[in-house]
């Protein structure tokens, strides 16, 4: 299907660009978030019409985009979470971790803007983890992810062991609080 281009995107074009692309591409994503339009006689007239806003609306994004790569180049981000002795997390850590501790710290980064090639993260230390904001954009940010406790959880196969004195601070309405509040009234 031939599309004229709205936005830069990555691999496929410019703005402006006439490119063939698969037709469910077209109406599932491209056409839908109105990054192109269909190449008829008509679109090609009025892109034409159009062409000097669409590229100043280009520039100026790509101007906001920078801004906030200079922003976010740099930062560090700590992450905390249960590992063993040997720095192995239970659990990973992935996209939408650092998206929101990194939001949480107060810099705004949606799970989709940052890349892990290799995967989650599955033990303690340092990263540096790319940020990509648009296809002409990125930026580095530093992940520290370290261990909250060096044991493992106490609870094995969902059996939870709470005597009488010791406060345990579970989610209300979890499983989890209700087997320990059967468990204190046994």
């Amino acid at each position: 299907m031939e599309v004229i281009l709205l936005e830069k995107m990555g691999k496929i074009g410019d703005v402006g660009d006439q490119v063939n692309v698969k037709a469910g591409y077209a109406r599932n994503f491209l056409f839908p978030l109105s990054k192109a339009i269909p190449a008829t006689k008509e679109n090609i007239a009025t892109f034409e019409a159009r062409k000097e806003e669409l590229m100043a609306k280009a520039a100026e994004k790509l101007k906001g985009e920078e801004k906030r790569a200079a922003q976010l180049g740099g930062i560090v981000v700590t992450i905390e979470a249960n590992a063993s002795d040997e720095g192995k997390l239970y659990g990973s850590v992935g996209t939408r971790e650092i998206a929101d501790a990194a939001t949480t710290g107060g810099f705004e980064i949606d799970k989709s803007e940052v890349e892990l090639p290799e995967g989650a993260l599955g033990e303690t230390g340092e990263y540096d983890i790319t940020i990509t904001l648009s296809p002409e954009v990125s930026t580095e940010i530093k992940v520290v992810i370290a261990s909250t406790s060096g044991a493992a959880p106490d609870a094995v196969d969902g059996a939870i062991d709470v005597e009488e004195d010791s406060e345990v601070i579970v989610p209300e309405g979890s499983d989890a609080a209700e087997a320990i509040e059967e468990e204190k009234n046994d």
